[in-house]
């Protein structure tokens, strides 16, 4: 389709879930991307499948708690590809924990890479947007837990829920430069870190995803559908779409 024809895009967190599949898809509409994770085998593999389909990318190792990695990450986009049109902020983790039985180090750790990180990478990528005069558009990945609470995972929540209304400040500071911000809040994707929360809570991975396909569609989502959400937000498609939160749940919040 190529409607990412002609446009640079970093991606956090693109070592696997969603991240990798949000390359693999702006990859085919014609992006170059850069692929940013701290895992490096991954990572590296990620691109060079994309390479290997004959998209352009380049991975770049990148811890999202940094700054300069942050920094590192965007000038990286630049130096390569000539520019910065589209960044796609996935990287995440999850710890399943109340605040009563969360340790401090964890809750540090997870509003770190859920927000912080969104702030960091924005921060670096927003004057190369202005530089460059041709606008550009911030995708967010939340959650439904950012719009709604969850059962022990009170860091998870609240690091989603600020990802949501930091979006909305984003939008409102950078739409006169036609820089949109917007988020995705996606219901439980079939990625590693949905299976990961089945080991924290300690539940059969198999029962665990049977209870998350509980929701009108009668499933878990996968990382593709994710992505292709994550592409309209992307594209010109969405032009007059900023500060938007929008839910790719299967119908999960659709009675909340």
């Amino acid at each position: 389709m190529g409607t990412l024809e002609d446009k640079r895009a970093l991606i956090t967190g693109a070592a696997s879930g969603i991240g990798r599949a949000v390359a693999r898809l702006f990859a085919r509409e014609g992006a170059a991307v850069v692929l940013a994770d701290r895992d490096i085998v991954k990572g590296k593999a990620a691109a060079r499948e994309i390479q290997e389909q004959g998209g352009r990318a380049l991975f770049v190792a990148c811890d999202v708690m940094r700054s300069d990695d942050c920094a590192r990450a965007v000038e990286q986009t630049v130096k390569t590809f000539g520019g910065l049109d589209v960044v796609l902020n996935c990287a995440g983790i999850i710890v399943r924990r109340s605040v009563v039985d969360l340790d401090e180090a964890d809750w540090d750790r997870v509003m770190n890479v859920n927000c912080k990180s969104v702030y960091l990478v924005s921060k670096f990528s927003v004057p190369v947007m202005q530089a460059g005069g041709r606008g550009g558009s911030i995708v967010n990945i939340s959650s439904g837990w950012g719009l709604v609470g969850g059962p022990n995972a009170a860091a998870y929540c609240a690091s989603k829920g600020a990802v949501v209304l930091l979006t909305k400040a984003m939008a409102i500071d950078f739409g006169r430069y036609n820089i949109r911000v917007n988020c995705l809040c996606p219901g439980d994707t079939d990625t590693p870190m949905l299976r990961e929360e089945a080991r924290q809570l300690g539940e059969e991975e198999k029962k665990f995803m049977a209870g998350a396909a509980s929701r009108p569609l009668g499933r878990v989502g996968t990382p593709e559908e994710i992505a292709q959400a994550a592409l309209f937000l992307a594209c010109d498609a969405s032009s007059y779409v900023t500060g938007a939160a929008l839910v790719v749940d299967g119908g999960g919040l659709a009675g909340g």
